[in-house]
């Protein structure tokens, strides 16, 4: 309140400061000259009260109490100046905010309202720079998510045009009896077939990105036990391992795995994480699966030891459509959603995922919330 009554004297020019001063002593000179008379007429008027307008009289001839009411008399037309003076001020700052109000309003949401001295006035100010933040985060979020569906939809439609052109052609082919035997034209219905197969698992993925995106997507409370569901991936991918001529190694580090979710949202993580370790990591021939706990965590580490991701690549390894080796087609490389889902389901269950590489290694962990 003081910084404010000095912050508005301040504001007033020195003229006008001077031309307020003489008028409030003329005015205390008067009031004073007017209430002294006051008091002479009442005594001759009304006896009755003389007793009490002869004390008046006589503290008014004191030398210390009449500047002293003399002064009051000052300080309240000086007062009086003062209320004019904050009305101004107050009304002058509150038509200034209303112009930068309608420059926010007008879409210069990069503006901020001046904080101001007055407490009320600064306290809207703070309100309203705080709701055009909220307002430009909104915007912001809104055109980074209009920006990731348009470059969905890129990236959609080119990895769907290829299969389908190959799909068409192959087709077109058979149809028109451009085969020179039975075995070619076997040759041609499993290349088609193989395209289809692609195409649904792209889909399949798609789908699957899209609905783990959703922050309100339920995920079921089930008490998941991480080693049972290692050992049952292990089972599950051995002819695909041997098939690739590689190896895959349990190392269970925990006495008790356990956390709670989404079984089948679970798994798919880790089948995510372990395809994508066949697919980069056949130089390695070993693909190792980790389990650790911790007071509040359980760790799960899938390792390969083939090709190394470069640093540059590694914050980008989880957004979606992005490939390390740019030059990978479709035969060499996935879908390219697999592991922005498994991010999405590790984050929807309120944990965490990192990818880490060096030379000749490369680990993604998983960090999953253990059963209390």
């Amino acid at each position: 309140m003081k910084n404010n009554t000095l912050f508005i004297i301040k504001t007033i020019p020195v003229w006008k400061a001077i031309l307020y001063v003489l008028l409030s002593l003329i005015a205390s000179a008067v009031t004073a000259t007017i209430l002294l008379s006051s008091l002479y007429y009442f005594q001759k008027q009304f006896g009755s009260v003389a007793f009490i307008v002869n004390i008046l009289s006589s503290l008014w001839t004191i030398s210390i109490l009449s500047p002293l009411f003399f002064g009051l008399i000052l300080f309240s037309y000086l007062f009086l100046f003062y209320r004019v003076e904050k009305k101004r001020y107050v009304s002058f700052e509150f038509n200034h905010m209303i112009r930068e109000v309608e420059l926010i309003a007008n879409g210069n949401f990069n503006h901020k309202v001046e904080e101001r001295a007055e407490a009320g006035l600064n306290q809207l100010a703070v309100h309203i720079n705080n709701v055009v933040i909220q307002a430009r985060k909104a915007i912001e979020e809104e055109r980074r998510s209009e920006q990731i569906k348009n470059d969905l939809v890129t990236n959609v439609a080119h990895d769907l045009r290829s299969p389908l052109t190959s799909i068409i052609g192959y087709l077109n082919l058979i149809n028109e009896d451009g085969y020179r035997d039975e075995v070619e034209l076997r040759a041609y219905i499993q290349i088609v077939n193989a395209k289809a197969e692609r195409l649904h698992h792209l889909i399949n993925d798609l789908f699957e990105y899209t609905y783990v995106q959703n922050k309100e997507t339920l995920v079921s409370d089930q008490s998941i036990n991480i080693e049972e569901m290692i050992n049952q991936l292990v089972v599950q991918h051995r002819i695909q391992i041997q098939a690739a001529n590689m190896q895959m190694r349990t190392f269970i580090k925990s006495d008790n795995p356990v956390i709670v979710g989404d079984g089948n949202k679970i798994a798919r993580v880790f089948e995510n994480l372990i395809q994508n370790a066949m697919r980069y990591g056949k130089e390695g021939k070993y693909i190792d699966l980790i389990v650790r706990d911790s007071e509040q965590t359980v760790e799960v580490e899938v390792k390969n030891y083939g090709k190394s991701i470069p640093s540059v690549d590694l914050p980008y390894i989880f957004e979606r459509f992005y490939r390390v080796e740019k030059s990978r087609s479709e035969y060499t490389g996935g879908s390219g959603l697999g592991l922005a889902i498994a991010k999405s389901i590790v984050t929807l269950h309120g944990g965490d995922i990192e990818a880490k590489s060096a030379m000749g290694t490369t680990s993604f962990v998983v960090r999953l919330l253990k059963k209390r």
